[in-house]
Parts: structure tokens; sequence; C-alpha cells
């Protein structure tokens, strides 16, 4: 089948990449001449493991092409998705200009009789499959000769950053959105490929195909912010957050996933997909209450960590250095929007402290964003010289099982401030660190911090 993918961001080249490789000829369009000679070249332009190798293989074979030119890319195609940015706007509401644009561009280029499916791909409100439609016709020369020659299907994306190839390619369910036959057929057909194992291909209307993304982003981010309040109650009552995960998690009702305290949610998903369902509520008169709760609790939830070591270094981190491990909102990403690591630093720095952080992929997107305004290391360990402590914001797996006394020899105090739960109680007891994590009791050594400083400075 013959393919045009208009977005070369994120969603637009793992879609793209993981469909030449079921053997479809794919065409990716981008207005960015830069990215396109890049992408052209066989520069991959997004750290996503598995997806390079793909990437290379299919755009070798001739399967996978890049072009500036949109009417290049669409003429020959059956089915064309759409795959822009939908950045939140001032008021929360997603930001369709970038599609109804191509939308209109596109109805410029639509012959009559050539009959193309053309997909919402893009997180987008419900009634973009009809924004959309409506914007194809009211730009083209005939709208009336081109009304059975498309139909606009959605078809939502559930990636998840660090296992985008296998979640394409062995999808837990695949959710589309049209009450065409004509588009039922061809997106089956589509999809078959990579549902060979049974799991589902869901045919519903456009409108809940649309409401089924933010639900589900939407519920996800319920359940994050309910295990970090969770993880506040057992601060306070001397529970250990670990234990009830493991409790509820066991009921099948409730599931294992996503019940992981933490410094917050991040990335491009959760953040804007959350406020958005809460303004298209907000238009049709509607109080989404749990959502309203569920950002408030994220916002605070990111600096968690701060009173903590606030504590620790008696209410003063003026003159301060921090190690800090981890910059990207998750692991296997270098995606920093909305990156709980950022929040620290702004924290850290706004009170007079300063930061050296290592990440092993999300440093040069953190380096265009913040400049000098904290010092970047080549390993995990060089962050931690002459740093007055230690702190962690992405569960990165080299950072699981660290030489602790290499972390014990480069830290002026032994002080760590885990904002991912990643090492066990006992352990920091016994190896002598100060540690304080989230939802667990905090390890406290004998020896009190005033001590320390002052045996330090003697």
């Amino acid at each position: 089948m013959k393919i045009a993918v208009i977005g070369t961001g994120y969603v637009g080249l793992v879609t793209g990449t993981c469909f030449a490789e079921t053997g479809n000829a794919v065409t990716c369009v981008d207005i960015d001449k830069a990215k396109i000679d890049k992408l052209s070249s066989g520069q991959i332009t997004i750290y996503e493991p598995g997806l390079e190798k793909l990437f290379l293989r299919n755009q070798k074979e001739g399967r996978l092409v890049f072009t500036t030119a949109l009417e290049t890319a669409v003429k020959d195609a059956q089915v064309i998705f759409l795959a822009l940015p939908t950045p939140p706007g001032e008021d929360g509401s997603a930001d369709l200009k970038y599609i109804l644009g191509v939308a209109a561009d596109l109805g410029k280029l639509l012959q009559p009789g050539d009959y193309k499916v053309i997909i919402d791909k893009s997180t987008v409100p419900v009634g973009t499959a009809e924004k959309v439609k409506h914007a194809i016709l009211s730009s083209a020369p005939d709208a009336d000769s081109i009304l059975d020659s498309f139909d606009v299907v959605s078809n939502p994306e559930f990636l998840r950053e660090g296992v985008a190839v296998d979640d394409f390619m062995k999808p837990d369910r695949v959710v589309i959105g049209t009450t065409s036959e004509k588009a039922i057929k061809l997106m089956n057909d589509l999809y078959v490929p990579f549902v060979r194992q049974g799991n589902p291909i869901i045919f519903m209307d456009e409108r809940s195909a649309e409401l089924t993304k933010y639900a589900a982003n939407s519920f996800l981010a319920v359940k994050i912010s309910f295990m970090n309040e969770i993880a506040q109650l057992c601060e306070r009552l001397g529970a250990d957050v670990d234990m009830v995960r493991r409790g509820i998690g066991s009921d099948e009702r409730i599931g294992k996933r996503f019940l992981f305290p933490g410094i917050g949610y991040g990335g491009s998903c959760f953040p804007k997909d959350v406020q958005a369902l809460v303004k298209s509520s907000a238009e049709v008169d509607y109080e989404f209450q749990i959502l309203d709760a569920v950002m408030d609790v994220n916002e605070k939830q990111k600096l968690h960590l701060m009173p903590k070591i606030n504590e620790f270094f008696n209410q003063d981190l003026s003159g301060r250095h921090f190690a800090l491990w981890g910059l990207a909102f998750k692991p296997n990403t270098d995606d920093i929007r909305e990156a709980p690591a950022l929040y620290m630093i702004e924290a850290l720095t706004a009170a007079g402290a300063t930061v050296c952080a290592f990440d092993p992929e999300a440093m040069p997107n953190v380096k265009q964003l913040l400049g000098n305004k904290i010092s970047f290391c080549t390993s995990q360990y060089e962050a931690l010289k002459n740093a007055d402590a230690l702190i962690i914001a992405t569960e990165w797996n080299e950072f699981r099982t660290p030489d602790f006394e290499k972390i014990a020899d480069a830290l002026k105090q032994k002080a760590i401030f885990d904002g991912r739960n990643l090492f066990d109680l006992d352990q920091m007891n016994k190896l002598g660190f100060h540690y304080e994590s989230i939802g667990r009791k905090p390890v406290h050594q004998e020896q009190p911090h005033a001590a320390k400083v002052v045996a330090a400075q003697s």
C-alpha cells in the first residue's frame, strides 16, 4: 500500500518507519527542509530504541523516503496520515492550526474519483475529524466533485516513548474511528499484519475514537497521581509505599502498571492531554474535577524532594553543589518536555545552588534549553565530583546498580535524594548513606548532619 505521512516528529517518524517495515511504500513529508535533508541522508532525528535499525533498513530498500513536497507525497497515496503537532494554547486547549492548515492544502490537491483516506494520527479534541473534513472541502476548487473521493478517519496513537517500536509493531489494540465502509476495509487491510496474535482492531465512530485517546492518557495520569498521593500519606503515617503498591497491584481490577510513585509525570502526552480534556469538558459546561486534582497533585509532586533537601541543609542551599542524575522525563528517551528534572533545576538554582547533570540521551536538549545555567558531565560518576549530595530524577537502568563506593568517595557527604525509589532502604542504611526517597521512611544516620559538616571542614 502507498502511504503518505505528513509530519516527521516522534509520531510521524515511528509511524512511517513501522509501516515501511511491513512492506508498504511510505513517503514522509515535512516543511522543515533541514530535517528532511538529515533524514534523507540516513540520520535519524529522534532517540527511540530499536527505531534506527528499521529506519536505515527500509530507507535502503527504498520503502521509506522523505520530501518537502506535499503534492509529491500525496499524489499516489491511498492513505494519508496527519502526524502534526497539537501544542496547548494559552487556555489549555489543543491548537489545531497545523492540522487544519494541512487539511486546507489537501483540499486543493484531491482529485475527483481518486479515493483516499485521510487519517488523524495526532492527538486531537473530539470533533476534529469533522473540522478536517470541513477545511478540505472549504479549500477545494470544486467541493462537490470530491465529496466521494475521501474519508477522514480518527486513528489515535498509543505509543510509549522508549518502547514505541514494540507498541506499534505489536499493539494491544488498534482504535479506528470511521463509519465509512470503504474506509473500514482499507484500514483493516492496513493494520491486519500488526495484530496476527489476535489483539483487536476496534472500529467506532470518529468522536468516540478521539475521546478514547484522551481518556486513556488521562486515566493513566490519574493512577500516577493517586499513587503519589498515597506516597505522601505513607511518609506521614510511617507506611512503605512499595508495600502498598504491591498490595493493591496484585488486584487484577487495579493492575501493577503505573503504580510507581515518583516526582511526577511529564513528557509530550500526559500533561498536554489531561489539560486538553479539562478544557474540552469546560467547553460543554462540565467540570472534570478529578483531572483538576490530578494536574494540581502533579505540579506539586515535581518539587516533592525540595523540602527534604532544604531540611537536610538547614534551609540554606546557597553555595551548595548538587549532582543530578537524569534529565529526560522518563528513561529510554531524550524528551525533556515537562520533565520534573527541569523543575528541580529551577528550584535549586533559584536557591543559590549549582548543578552538574548527567543523562545518557537528553543532555543536548537541555543544553539547548538552559545554556550555561548548569554544567554537564560525560558520566554519572563525573557528576558527583565535589557535590554536596546526589539527586536522582530519572530511572535509567544504568543508575539502578551503581558503584556505591565510588559515590561515597566522590560526594562531600553521603547524601542521596532519590525521586524514583531506585535503591533498597536496608542497603542504604548498611552503606551509611543518608537516603530519602518517595513514600518510604528516610534513612538517617546516627551522626547528625551538623556534625558531619563540621567534621568535613576540620
